[in-house]
């Protein structure tokens, strides 16, 4: 079988494959064009961070059974595409944290002591060293936004040297910042009015991208430093630039950028262009985060052993294709509503989650649940990252973020032959709990949310509403949405008992504007409207 690696690798994770019997080109620095011309008679691609692997390639793979990306992430592996295919689609999302989060531990120190700056100098045959004062780390405040493994990481370095640590992460329990000796922020604001330094460890996003604007530049304070070893974007790039050179920030160091260079490209035919290069006080590494050794042996070991037995016929921790000993046949549907039973909480809620208790009752408690278990943490996480979450890592990502994960059985039943249950205990106390079950083949059905009894088909867009329990809130509801020109699919309101509250759920054609959000949650009886996408 041939493999094609178009990004480098360590050379003997190469080797490993050779040995294994494999026929191995590598072929580094092509375009896209070009790997799209050869690609055809390859069982096998390995990827980094730059190769596209997007459904124009993956149509002209003809011969293609695995796509490998060494490193965390998949941003340029279109997942759907593969899987479309039949292609397995791998990662290795440990390997290369330790890299990652060490780089932006060194861009902290650079920004503090002007190390680029004086080196720059003296090779200039300028020592005046006076010019070249910097400020100490030790007693500093830390701002972390993200606490995940590589926020973690850095979290626990940076107070190993004496810095005070303080973090940002709305969806980490409070279990995960006590582990790494984190004072918590409620709010983004809390964190950068008190920050010396802010460095970003967290996913690119709708909600993240630009999450440090102008505005939120000029909340900081004065002198302050900014590290992004994380995705490109988080930082708007003009606002940072701006700042710069005022002085609100005194220091950056930036591994990433919103629109990134060709990394293979020699300098006199590099045509990139970014202002933040022209900064003296702007440290700028060219995506380094994964760029060591021992990340990189880590990664192309990972790979191409996952390559290799993906190759081989062995079952993988693949990321689009999860494994059941169960009747898959059965649980087929039964997965599919877990899935959107777990995606329900963040959509809804926002208090971070400690605990999530699954129970199966009737036949399914019969089965082997544990793919029907990681559907509803698949749900629980996806609304929190717009990356795919891998069936394999997603109990260990739920865990690393502090939420205890507890399944269980009963065949006993009352009105369903099968029923999901999932409980999500609160850092504030609360239990919020959803029950589903399928009718037929894969009729999807809401039993009860959050103590309210439904019995509501699950439609790919729904609006739910909570509303006083008093006449006339439906037929007010439905015109609203019919002046706006919103097709009802079906609606359900279910009753919690003794609360005076009743819940809504209506199955819309498509998602409605913030605007008529606004107009339904200002009529009188309606106390919160939110929208929950299933598609």
């Amino acid at each position: 079988m041939k493999i094609l690696i178009t990004e480098k690798i360590a050379q003997d994770s190469v080797e490993y494959l050779v040995d294994r019997g494999f026929e191995v080109d590598q072929k580094l620095g092509l375009s896209q064009d070009e790997i799209k011309s050869i690609i055809a008679p390859y069982d096998a691609l390995i990827v980094r961070s730059v190769t596209q692997v997007n459904a124009d390639l993956v149509g002209a793979a003809t011969s293609l059974k695995v796509v490998g990306r060494a490193g965390n992430g998949i941003d340029n592996i279109d997942v759907k595409a593969c899987t479309a295919k039949g292609i397995i689609a791998v990662n290795t999302p440990e390997a290369n944290i330790m890299a990652a989060g060490e780089l932006a531990v060194a861009l902290s120190f650079a920004t503090f002591r002007n190390i680029c700056i004086a080196n720059e100098a003296a090779r200039r045959d300028d020592f005046r060293r006076g010019q070249m004062i910097g400020n100490e780390l030790e007693g500093k405040t830390a701002g972390i936004i993200g606490l995940g493994r590589i926020g973690s990481i850095v979290a626990r370095k940076l107070k190993g040297i004496g810095m005070n640590v303080i973090a940002y992460d709305p969806y980490i329990s409070g279990e995960s910042f006590d582990r790494v000796g984190a004072k918590r922020c409620a709010t983004l604001d809390e964190l950068i009015e008190v920050s010396d330094l802010i460095t970003f460890h967290t996913p690119k996003t709708k909600e993240t991208y630009n999450m440090l604007d102008a505005e939120k530049i000029a909340k900081c304070k004065k002198g302050v430093r900014i590290v992004n070893a994380a995705r490109g974007g988080l930082v708007n790039e003009q606002a940072l630039y701006d700042a710069l050179v005022s002085g609100q920030v005194a220091a950056a160091g930036i591994d990433v950028f919103d629109k990134e260079p060709s990394y293979d490209k020699a300098p006199g035919e590099q045509n990139y262009q970014n202002k933040l290069l022209e900064l003296p006080n702007c440290v700028v590494t060219p995506h380094l985060g994964a760029s060591s050794h021992e990340a990189n042996h880590n990664v192309g070991t990972a790979v191409t052993e996952l390559v290799a037995k993906a190759l081989e016929g062995e079952l993988v921790a693949a990321i689009n294709m999860p494994s059941s000993s169960g009747n898959m046949a059965f649980l087929r549907p039964f997965a599919s509503l877990a899935e959107k039973l777990g995606k329900i909480y963040y959509q809804a809620e926002k208090t971070p989650v400690r605990k999530i208790e699954v129970c199966y009752r009737g036949e399914l408690a019969k089965q082997e649940t544990g793919i029907l278990t990681l559907s509803v943490l698949k749900g629980f996480l996806s609304a929190l990252t717009t990356e795919r979450v891998s069936f394999v890592n997603v109990r260990q990502s739920v865990e690393e973020r502090g939420v205890e994960v507890v399944e269980s059985k009963t065949t006993q039943v009352k009105r369903y032959n099968n029923l999901i249950h999932v409980k999500f205990f609160t850092e504030d106390g609360r239990e919020l709990s959803v029950n589903g079950t399928v009718f037929g083949v894969d009729t999807e059905v809401l039993v009860t949310f959050f103590g309210y009894q439904m019995n509501f088909e699950l439609a790919p867009m729904v609006i739910a509403m909570q509303n006083e329990d008093v006449p006339g809130i439906i037929g007010k509801v439905a015109t609203k949405l019919g002046e706006n020109n919103i097709n009802i699919g079906s609606m359900h309101w279910g009753r919690k008992p003794g609360s005076g509250k009743a819940q809504s759920f209506i199955a819309i054609d498509e998602m409605v504007s913030d605007s008529v959000i606004s107009e339904l949650e200002s009529m009188p009886g309606v106390l919160r409207v939110t929208q929950l996408d299933f598609s």
